[in-house]
C-alpha cells in the first residue's frame, strides 16, 4: 500500500465529504417528511448512494407510483454513470474484478471527476487512492443523511427554506471543473438545449438523460481541437 496515495485520497475525498453534507441531511430531512423511517432513510443512502437519485426515489414513495414507474426514474437520473464508467475504464484496466465491483458502487459525480483529472495529469490511478477518497464520501453521506432524518423535524420544509437549490449548485460546479476541455461550450449548450425541451416535451427526471445524451452526440459528432500546447505543468503542481 503505498502510504502517498492513501492521503492524498483521504485527504481528497474528506473535502468532498465535508462539502456533500449538507446534501445528505437535505435528504435525510426530505425523506423524513416523506413518511421513510431512520432506517429506511439510511438503508437507502448505504445501497442506493446516488443523491439526485434518492430524492426522485423519495418523492415518488407513497404516491401510489407502480414500483417499475420508481426504478425506471431513477434509472434516467443515474444513466450518466454508464457514461461515467466508460470514461474512467482506461484508469482501472489493472484493477481486479473485486477492485472493478467497488469502484463502480462508488463512482459518483465528483469520483468520477477526480479520477479522469488524476488520470488526464498522469498520476497513476490506484485502489487505495480510489477507495480511500470513496469511502471519506461514503461514511459521512450515510452518517448525515441518519443525522439528518433525525433533526428533520427542526428544520421543516427544507424547500420553503431554499436549500433544494444546493442540489443544482453542486452540479454546476462540477461541470465547471471542465470548462478547459475541448468544445466545452458547445457541448453544455447542446446538453442544455436538450435538457430543457425534454423537461417540457418528456418531463422529469428524464430530460437529465436526455440532455447529457445531446451533450454526447454533439461531442462525437464534432472534429477534435487540434492543439500542440504541451501539458501544463503549473496547472499539475497545484493539484495536491
Amino acid at each position: 500500500m503505498n502510504r502517498a496515495e492513501l492521503t492524498q485520497g483521504l485527504r481528497g475525498g474528506l473535502a468532498i465529504g465535508i462539502a456533500s453534507s449538507p446534501f445528505a441531511a437535505l435528504f435525510g430531512a426530505v425523506a423524513r417528511s416523506q413518511g421513510m423511517s431512520l432506517g429506511e432513510l439510511t438503508l437507502m443512502s448505504g445501497t442506493v448512494y446516488a443523491g439526485a437519485s434518492q430524492m426522485v426515489g423519495i418523492q415518488l414513495f407513497g404516491h401510489s407510483v407502480p414500483a417499475w414507474v420508481i426504478v425506471l426514474s431513477i434509472l434516467a437520473v443515474n444513466f450518466r454513470h454508464v457514461l461515467y464508467s466508460a470514461a474512467i475504464a482506461r484508469y482501472i484496466r489493472h484493477f481486479t474484478p473485486i477492485q472493478k465491483f467497488f469502484t463502480f458502487f462508488f463512482l459518483v459525480d465528483p469520483q468520477f471527476a477526480d479520477t479522469v483529472k488524476r488520470g488526464e495529469a498522469g498520476k497513476p490511478v490506484t485502489f487505495t487512492w480510489y477507495f480511500a477518497y470513496a469511502i471519506m464520501i461514503y461514511i459521512p453521506w450515510v452518517a448525515i443523511s441518519l443525522l439528518g432524518g433525525l433533526v428533520g423535524n427542526m428544520i421543516g420544509d427544507p424547500q420553503a427554506l431554499g436549500l433544494d437549490v444546493l442540489l443544482p449548485i453542486y452540479f454546476m460546479g462540477l461541470v465547471i471543473g471542465f470548462r478547459k476541455r475541448e468544445n466545452f461550450l458547445p457541448v453544455v449548450a447542446a446538453s442544455a438545449a436538450g435538457s430543457i425541451v425534454a423537461m417540457h416535451t418528456v418531463g422529469s427526471p428524464w430530460h437529465v438523460s436526455l440532455g447529457g445524451l445531446c451533450g454526447v452526440v454533439l461531442a462525437a459528432l464534432l472534429p477534435p481541437v487540434k492543439s500542440n500546447r504541451k501539458p501544463d505543468r503549473v496547472t499539475e503542481s497545484h493539484e495536491v
